[in-house]
């Protein structure tokens, strides 16, 4: 049973979280052949003031300061 356990800042409505264990869902059925229903979940929201980002917390950072830490993925080295 593969577990996905999720991190996520506080502020999204239901909907979106819906979409977001629907999808996550779909690419471990995909990548591993779990079969969909043995998939789990987990989302855990942190408040913006829990989550610390270049030193700062996201609620100082706030919106602008979450875009700019988004940038270009994160390229692991082998």
């Amino acid at each position: 049973m593969p577990i996905a356990h999720l991190y996520i800042l506080e502020g999204r409505d239901d909907e979106k979280k819906e979409r977001l264990i629907a999808e996550v869902s779909e690419a471990i059925h995909r990548a591993i052949d779990a079969p969909i229903e043995s998939v789990r979940v987990i989302i855990t929201e942190m408040p913006k003031g829990h989550f610390g980002i270049a030193g700062q917390s996201a609620k100082k950072r706030g919106r602008q300061g979450l875009r700019e830490s988004r940038g270009d993925p994160v390229k692991l080295s082998k």
